[in-house]
């Protein structure tokens, strides 16, 4: 099914202060979201950023995310969350909106819902995948 990509104009970003997120000038000029899939977001310097689901969801910016991440470092044999474990099938990204003009929500098929993918945080967590 055919869908139309997110399109609006520029817009200051916000910061991630506990992840030393550097502040990026570039903003999205638009954001294709295939729920089953991938984040394939078109910034104003013309880089084209694809984030697949299961990245955005291991790397949800919420403090629960950052907290497993956490447990997850220092013992690798850590148990899944409780709503993780119960996940059925393939996750997936049940919607997602704007979150004023600095950052995107997106609610996953297990739940998640509160971490706030700032265009800072898109942008460096692009870098960390391509080595930037």
């Amino acid at each position: 099914m055919a869908h139309e990509p997110i399109q609006f104009g520029t817009t200051d970003a916000s910061g991630d202060a506990e992840l030393d997120i550097p502040k990026t000038k570039e903003t999205p000029l638009s954001l294709d979201l295939k729920r089953d899939e991938a984040l394939t977001v078109r910034w104003s310097d013309g880089r084209v950023s694809v984030y697949p689901i299961g990245l955005l969801r291991r790397m949800s910016p919420s403090a629960e995310a950052k907290a497993w991440r956490d447990e997850q470092a220092k013992n690798p044999l850590a148990v899944l969350p409780d709503a993780a474990a119960r996940q059925s099938g393939p996750l997936t990204a049940e919607s997602a909106e704007l979150v004023g003009q600095y950052a995107l929500r997106i609610t996953f098929s297990d739940g998640h819902s509160s971490g706030l993918y700032s265009w800072d945080y898109l942008r460096w967590l692009d870098d960390q995948q391509t080595g930037s």
